[in-house]
């Protein structure tokens, strides 16, 4: 009986957020018919797959990939690389190939993931980071989940080289910028400081919505193939686009100097890093509305979640916040059990290095570490908030969300 009243309350929800599913089908057509026009301009052919070796010279495939990001994100240059190995290593690349000694990095969106707390350092012991380079490194924190324009401006010195915005959230309590927001805050950097380079992190944030950071102003912008734009057939790489100068430099760095983007081999990666360009503008909506119905169902449960269901979309997290511990972690074994690998595996709590709390993560997923496949994850603390994003189709988050409830239900953390 309770597996009946769960389904039924699952569809309610779905049938509740048709407006919203409508709109975002029409975000998702409007990406592909700029994927679509990319790849006819090209004249992508069957031949274009066939990849690389060695040096990797005369890659026409490789090649004309990039274009085609270049032109779908209206950049002057791209630089798509299965050698990017993650969207940390995409951010690196950016921040160490412009950066130079006496340069500041100005983060505006306040502190940018953990992952990247090496890159930037914290001592000079840190080997290769931008301090032991001679690079400084400041923040300006969002004022109530807003660009705070004062302080931004007033923190701009001679030295501040680069402006770094992050556009999601990731695995913060302040929402991700907009589109909107992204634009209005470079317009106004941009007219007192037009020669500051404005870099945006666009992980989790590709197709969200209907234009992209390089047409709102940024220079450059990089993101992860494992991510969004992999389409969940990428089983690596990652992306760099933007100014064609800027490019140049970071090829530079990613291969060596006077190379740049002439070598790098593909291998056999070009047809699924192909598809999953194509697939990307569905694949990334139907996490989106996966998202929502989580948003949706758990607030009718009277949990919290961040953004909810009927607020702007900017990337794939979603976050929701338990009353329990108990009911946190029991939410996300059931997102590992739901999951088409590694269901037979139950996560648990444990330490790992950055984080002063235990976490849990549940990733059953076809590429490690992917992103777009839904995976959660949070750390054990209160408001015992689980961070879940990514779902190749909706119809896999809501299969997820049925087991969870279940699960609840049956173990009498909620009542339907």
């Amino acid at each position: 009986m309770k597996e009946v009243e769960i389904l039924r309350m699952i569809d309610q929800a779905e049938d509740a957020l048709q407006d919203y599913f409508k709109e975002n089908k029409k975000i998702a057509y409007k990406n592909f018919k700029k994927v679509m026009t990319a790849f006819r301009k090209h004249s992508v052919m069957e031949s274009d797959f066939s990849g690389t070796t060695g040096y990797g010279y005369d890659d026409v495939g490789r090649d004309k990939l990039e274009d085609i990001y270049r032109d779908v994100f209206k950049a002057e240059d791209a630089l798509v690389r299965t050698q990017i190995i993650s969207g940390t290593h995409a951010i690196s690349l950016v921040l160490l190939s412009l950066l130079k000694s006496g340069d500041e990095l100005l983060y505006i969106t306040g502190q940018p993931y953990d992952t990247l707390e090496k890159v930037i350092g914290q001592s000079e012991d840190d080997i290769g980071s931008l301090k032991e380079m001679g690079v400084t490194f400041s923040t300006v924190d969002l004022k109530d989940d807003q660009f705070d324009e004062t302080s931004i401006l007033n923190a701009i010195t001679d030295k501040t080289k680069m402006i770094g915005i992050q556009r999601s959230r990731g695995y913060s309590s302040r929402k991700s910028m907009t589109i909107s927001e992204i634009a209005a805050i470079i317009k106004t950097i941009k007219e007192k400081h037009p020669n500051i380079i404005i870099f945006v992190d666009n992980c989790y944030g590709e197709f969200a919505e209907d234009r992209e950071p390089i047409e709102v102003g940024a220079d450059i912008m990089a993101g992860s193939l494992i991510k969004n734009p992999g389409g969940g057939l990428a089983k690596m790489g990652g992306y760099v686009v933007g100014r064609k100068d800027l490019i140049t430099r970071v090829s530079y760095r990613l291969t060596v100097p006077g190379v740049g983007k002439e070598m790098g081999a593909s291998l056999n990666a070009l047809s699924d890093m192909y598809q999953g360009f194509f697939m990307a503008p569905h694949t990334v909506m139907e996490s989106i509305n996966g998202a929502l119905l989580m948003s949706y169902v758990f607030e009718q449960l009277n949990m919290t979640t961040s953004p909810r269901y009927s607020d702007k979309r900017t990337d794939l997290i979603q976050s929701i916040s338990f009353n329990t511990e108990e009911e946190m972690i029991t939410f996300t074994q059931m997102i590992q059990k739901a999951s088409p690998v590694n269901a037979m595996f139950l996560p648990i709590p444990d330490l790992i290095p950055g984080y002063n709390h235990p976490v849990i993560m549940a990733a059953g997923t076809f590429v490690q570490g992917a992103s777009l496949e839904l995976s959660a994850d949070g750390p054990i603390r209160e408001p015992f908030t689980v961070y879940a994003q990514g779902g190749l189709h909706i119809e896999h988050v809501k299969y997820a969300l049925e087991l969870s409830l279940r699960e609840m239900v049956t173990e009498g953390m909620i009542e339907l």
